[in-house]
């Protein structure tokens, strides 16, 4: 029997349709999970599942994924809806999977449809969508929707820089890695750490919420679903406006990491995106210089460990040498934002 067989065998038990799985189709994504399309009994399903060789922590993810959108169905969050989960790793031998269904949109991390590829107005409020729904995501009560227990908030931003640093200095395992050679580490470090604010609301955190990680209306601006929940938790969400922030496109700039709506002429300014998400939020947006800089130096040291890991030898060298570009844009980015500060 195979995995789909398998899968539409645990379908029937689970009363969604009947027959063959028809109309199969691969989503291709920025993770190596394994995401298809299908139809059964004329209703589209959208399948996930981690690497075809899982990690030790492929189904640990994977499950963490429905609990947030399972919390997040009782919301105004756009996402994408749970349908089903199989925890039963009998079922494909070995990997646990979910079911949910398809999103009517686009991800506009590769390229633009039209209308929007020559609208600017259309990609101006593209952006402003991305604020709105962030906004939405940061007002949820994590409590209220069953994840009391889906992150560790206690200690939340005093771990990050330390966290961080680990994280870089472990690199230095990997053979050939020269280093870091990517700015004031430690200066941006020390910068963190004497003005981290003291005080903070937990919420829902994507963790990774940048235009790569969104669909939009084929139609219009409107943000459709968040997407790729893999590095979400319960922390401080004015960490991922930093992140969009950290990520966004800045005015006579370069992008960080190259995505079509971040090369749009239309798009809005980071300041419209503060302004925007502060329309929708009663979260203190003071210190909302000091989130972009810690997204900078998070995200860049994140990137790093793929050009370490390409120095190894684990890793294609044009996508090692294109993240510690990436890398020193962000840690570029922080320094500037460290001077506007003062």
């Amino acid at each position: 029997m195979d995995d789909q067989d398998k899968i539409a065998a645990w379908m029937d038990a689970q009363g969604l349709g009947e027959g063959p799985l028809e109309n199969i189709a691969e989503i291709g994504g920025g993770t190596q999970n394994i995401m298809l399309r299908f139809e059964r009994s004329g209703r589209p399903y959208v399948f996930r599942r981690g690497p075809q060789h899982l990690r030790p922590i492929s189904n640990k993810v994977i499950l963490r994924e429905t609990k947030v959108l399972a919390g997040l169905a009782q919301t105004d969050v756009p996402h994408p809806r749970l349908v089903a989960v199989c925890e039963d790793t009998s079922v494909l031998g070995d990997a646990v999977f979910y079911l949910m269904e398809p999103i009517d949109g686009f991800n506009a991390g590769e390229s633009l449809p039209e209308p929007h590829a020559s609208d600017p107005a259309i990609q101006h409020a593209m952006g402003l969508s991305m604020a709105d729904a962030l906004a939405r995501l940061g007002a949820v009560d994590h409590v209220a929707v069953g994840l009391a227990d889906y992150g560790k908030p206690d200690g939340f931003l005093e771990r990050q820089v330390p966290r961080w640093l680990s994280e870089l200095e472990s690199y230095s395992a990997l053979e050939n890695y020269p280093g870091p050679e990517i700015g004031d580490v430690d200066g941006v470090a020390r910068w963190l750490e004497e003005r981290r604010p003291t005080q903070w609301q937990p919420g829902i955190m994507h963790g990774d919420y940048h235009g790569a990680n969104v669909m939009f209306s084929r139609t219009g601006p409107e943000l459709v679903a968040i997407v790729d929940w893999e590095m979400s938790t319960i922390g401080d969400p004015l960490l991922d406006l930093g992140w969009m922030l950290a990520t966004w496109r800045y005015p006579g700039q370069d992008t960080v990491l190259g995505q079509a709506l971040m090369d749009a002429p239309g798009l809005c300014t980071p300041d419209e995106l503060v302004e925007q998400y502060a329309r929708n939020t009663t979260r203190d947006l003071t210190h909302i210089n000091w989130y972009a800089v810690l997204a900078c130096f998070k995200l860049g040291i994140i990137l790093e460990g793929s050009n370490a890991r390409a120095a190894a030898g684990l890793a294609p060298k044009e996508i090692g040498d294109h993240l510690h570009t990436a890398t020193l844009r962000l840690f570029e980015r922080a320094q500037q934002l460290i001077e506007g500060a003062r």
